[in-house]
């Protein structure tokens, strides 16, 4: 039987049957603070839960399912998310620090003030998400951004490599350093595309020169 502890109190929220948490289905429980520190979570569907400053450092968390999840002020430092769904989930003031969050799914998310300094985004869906938060030394690359808003963002040497931006909110975002090769800005226009190679031609008048 594995339990789960308020990181702080000690109380026991969960008891769960079996010796893992991977694919178990977990809709719409109240466990804020929970201490889930170094579980396997791959699979496991949180949706509609309370998990509000629950402690999830370095937690394995492939493909698991947080949609529409409370979780103001958690931790998810150096956690491995990759492909995991956190569409339309409150994440103000958490922790992403170092996390692997390649292919995982922000849409609608909301992580104003949150903390993703290092965390690796590649090919993640942030469209439409509250992006006013800590990006630097984030890895962006092929991450869609369209209709985000970065409104006073931190993205000091973020990799934005082949981004799309369409129509994200940039507005006093810091942008020190940023990677963009290949990007598509908030106007649809690619950024540092290379220019076709025009054929030298001659002047009208050389056309007797070899």
């Amino acid at each position: 039987m594995i339990e789960i502890r308020h990181r702080e109190t000690g109380d026991v929220l969960l008891r769960v049957e079996g010796l893992s948490l991977r694919g178990h289905t977990f809709d719409g429980l109240k466990l804020a603070g929970a201490d889930l520190t170094g579980l396997d979570l791959s699979d496991v569907d949180f949706r509609n839960c309370d998990l509000q400053e629950a402690d999830l450092r370095g937690v394995t968390g492939i493909r698991a399912v947080f949609k529409s999840s409370l979780m103001r002020g958690s931790l998810f430092i150096e956690a491995n998310l990759v492909e995991a769904d956190f569409t339309d989930a409150l994440l103000e003031n958490c922790q992403f620090c170092d996390a692997n969050l390649t292919g995982a799914t922000f849409r609608y998310a909301r992580l104003a003030s949150s903390d993703l300094s290092g965390a690796n985004l590649t090919g993640a869906d942030l469209s439409v998400a509250d992006l006013r938060c800590n990006l630097n030394d984030a890895n962006l690359t092929q991450a869609d951004l369209r209709g985000a808003d970065l409104t006073g963002a931190n993205l000091t040497g973020a990799n934005l490599t082949m981004a799309n931006m369409f129509d994200a909110k940039l507005a006093d975002a810091q942008m020190a350093r940023v990677k963009m090769e290949g990007a598509i800005g908030p106007h649809g226009q690619r950024i540092g595309a290379p220019t076709a190679t025009r054929k030298a031609t001659r002047r009208w008048w050389q056309f007797w020169a070899s």
